[in-house]
């Protein structure tokens, strides 16, 4: 069950695990890449295009908050 690998003993599993990584390597360098100035400047301008109704940038109403306690606990 164990195999011998670059001098070492390695177990079956970490062999999976080894070529599981390969195989993500392998599909993330198939991928087509974007040029980063191109992808930011379109990045800054829909951040700047959507910033009025950006919950992050102008926060959420307490009316329309969806994460407000709609109760408070009161301990006696």
């Amino acid at each position: 069950m164990l195999k011998a690998m670059s001098g070492k003993m390695c177990s079956s599993s970490s062999i999976l695990q080894a070529q599981k990584l390969v195989d993500q390597l392998q599909i993330e360098a198939c991928m087509e890449r974007f040029k980063i100035s191109l992808t930011a400047a379109d990045l800054v301008r829909y951040c700047q295009g959507h910033r009025r109704s950006d919950p992050l940038i102008t926060g959420i109403s307490s009316s329309s908050n969806p994460f407000k306690d709609k109760k408070t606990c009161v301990l006696l």
